[in-house]
């Protein structure tokens, strides 16, 4: 996909770098603005990608972009979904068409792919913390450079951004932080920093203390002024208490102002420049500004795949995905069982347990960006007998990784971890595929963990989850939809540990987890088409694995072949391997799976096919052991 910037508004196409930013005059950043905002809707039409966080920050990143000298200077933005202007402005705003497919720009900031990213992500509550380090390396370097954390009112539910909060005052004395607060996260913004950030926006009087105060600094330049305007804001602090959290920690508040009026953000930015103290901006924003489709529905516009520029309509999909059997079936299960509850972080969407919360809210838990709390939360529930069922991404899952070990297995609590977009997540990139929780959860002693190979299986298993409370279970299961396998009117409680055999065979034994059974069972008919006696197995356990069976064949074959959306590294091929070679048989394992490296972003199929995740391979690697 080619392009060049003749192709851009007239404003756009004359940005190359920051520097060519600055030489417009201020009258035309309005314009710039809105021609951003239009190759936004309409480059993102087409490939899909994070429309509603990008069209809230236009004016926000323009305006930091004009006073602050990038890369000099650092900025990092907060899980970096939202640096889609920054990437326009730092010179890639000709190959914006690109974002997020394979070998064009990633959806996130990427070290990388330009130096003006000065620090790459894809989780939230990063920017604080690492804009943190940065200062306090500036200040041991003797350098005199800006560093600016951009970060959404939701990143102030993460543990790690309130832990840099308590950390900057005793780091570092020049340090700017830009809260955007436009009340979204992916969902909704839950919980009491909400809440706070809602009374500083309709603090009105404290407001107007602060607006007089910023235009008498504004009106006169002058130390005394200044110290005077100090003790104006120390006044309004200790009137209204409610406005004193951030300065609580030693971080100058200035705010909120409007997140959309990009000259006074510059004039904001540049006296925020000359102060030598912490500081944190406020600034009010709309999620989906300029899009009346992505206004009137900030969940689904947050991000999404390709969809009709003139009224935001998506293509209805065929089948349901696994997320929505997920959020159906426990909501079903928990209308049966009162001891069910459901719990997840900032995700109802995206997990559709917003299913459960329309349906049993007094038993629905959204805890915000707070992974670790949201497993502890869960323990909780386990503790007093409940039988929570928590979702969430096995990319975000891994947050809660100490809390899995030390919390849920030694105390042997029947929590149900619930980790969606196991395996490959495309477009999304290195930062949200699945690749690792078969491997971060093997190892951990007493933990339950199956894949089921279609939708059927997948009810089965979720109904087993619910009726085992002799300690934690977990289950992985992928993005979007499965084959179409219809679910019978009765889920059955599966035996744990207990693999299906699908088909005997003496020449080689194929074992297919999850929706790898589908490539298995595609290696199996290009096998017997040669004349080889195939045997097929459905796993459904990773732990504990049916080791009878697979010795049985591991016996019987010349060769075991095994299918993963995992990583090859310590995944489930490894544990048949080490199986195998515990039981002293020589028999060899070959895997078909992902390297051991931080696969890039791209459509599956283009991947499956770089990274030979194909039947025609599987069959190169076990011929040549027939």
């Amino acid at each position: 996909m080619k392009s060049d910037f003749s192709e851009l508004p007239r404003l756009l196409k004359t940005i190359k770098s920051p520097a060519d930013l600055k030489k417009l005059n201020r009258t035309d950043l309005p314009i710039l603005a809105e021609e951003i905002r239009e190759v936004l809707i309409s480059r993102l039409s087409v490939t899909g990608g994070h429309l509603g966080p990008n069209l809230g920050v236009v004016e926000l990143s323009i305006a930091m972009h004009y006073v602050f000298d990038s890369p000099t200077d650092k900025m990092t933005f907060d899980v970096s979904h939202q640096g889609y202007v920054h990437k326009m402005l730092t010179g890639r705003a000709k190959e914006i068409h690109t974002i997020r497919t394979y070998e064009g720009l990633n959806g996130f900031l990427l070290r990388t792919e330009s130096e003006h990213d000065s620090y790459g992500a894809g989780h939230a509550g990063t920017a604080l913390s690492s804009a943190l380090g940065m200062a306090s390396a500036r200040d041991l370097k003797g350098e005199d450079n800006h560093v600016i954390a951009f970060a959404g009112d939701a990143a102030f539910t993460c543990g790690p951004t309130l832990e840099a909060l308590n950390n900057i005052s005793d780091s570092t004395k020049k340090f700017i932080i830009v809260l955007n607060d436009n009340e979204w996260s992916i969902d909704k913004n839950v919980g009491a920093m909400s809440r706070y950030f809602n009374t500083l926006q309709t603090s009105s009087t404290y407001s107007s203390v602060r607006k007089k105060t910023a235009e008498l600094v504004e009106k006169i330049a002058g130390v005394g002024v200044r110290k005077l305007a100090h003790k104006v804001e120390q006044g309004a602090k200790n009137l209204f208490s409610e406005n004193i959290l951030f300065e609580n920690f030693g971080i100058r508040y200035y705010g909120p102002v409007k997140g959309h009026d990009v000259n006074a953000l510059v004039d904001t930015f540049q006296y925020l420049k000359e102060q030598d103290e912490p500081v944190i901006l406020h600034a009010i924003t709309e999620k989906g500004r300029g899009y009346t489709p992505a206004l009137d529905n900030p969940g689904k516009f947050h991000g999404l795949g390709p969809y009709k520029k003139e009224d935001g309509s998506t293509a209805s999909a065929s089948l349901p995905t696994f997320s929505e059997i997920f959020g159906r079936t426990v909501t079903d299960l928990a209308k049966e069982d009162p001891k069910i509850t459901a719990i997840t972080a900032a995700m109802p969407g995206g997990t559709k347990l917003d299913i459960f919360k329309k349906e049993l809210n007094e038993r629905y838990f959204d805890v915000g960006i707070a992974e670790e709390h949201a497993a502890l939360f869960a323990c909780g529930h386990a503790c007093e007998g409940l039988r929570p069922f928590l979702a969430i991404y096995s990319t975000f899952m891994q947050r809660a990784y100490d809390m899995i070990i030390h919390d849920i297995a030694l105390q042997n609590l029947p929590v149900r971890l619930c980790m969606d977009r196991a395996g490959l997540s495309g477009d999304d990139g290195p930062t949200h595929h699945g690749l690792f929780d078969i491997g971060y959860l093997r190892h951990i002693p007493d933990l339950i963990h199956m894949q089921p190979k279609d939708e059927d299986e997948f009810v089965d298993m979720l109904h087993t989850m619910a009726a085992y409370d002799d300690g934690p279970t977990c289950i992985r299961y992928p993005r979007g939809a499965g084959i179409g396998t219809p679910i019978k009117e009765t889920p059955e409680i599966l035996e744990i540990g207990k693999a299906e055999l699908i088909s005997d065979g003496a020449d080689v034994c194929l074992i297919g987890l999850g929706h790898f059974f589908e490539i298995a069972l595609e290696t199996k008919e290009k096998l017997e088409a040669q004349g080889y006696s195939v045997a097929l197995i459905n796993p459904r356990w990773i732990k504990p694995l049916d080791a009878k069976l697979i010795l049985e064949y591991a016996e019987k074959c010349k060769v075991i072949c095994t299918f993963e959306d995992h990583v090859l590294m310590n995944g489930f091929g490894a544990s048949v391997i080490e199986l195998v070679h515990t039981s002293g048989l020589a028999t060899p394992v070959e895997r078909i799976g992902w390297p051991d490296e931080f696969v890039e972003h791209g459509k599956v199929d283009i991947l499956r096919n770089k990274h030979n995740i194909s039947a025609d391979h599987a069959v190169k690697l076990v011929s040549k052991y027939l």
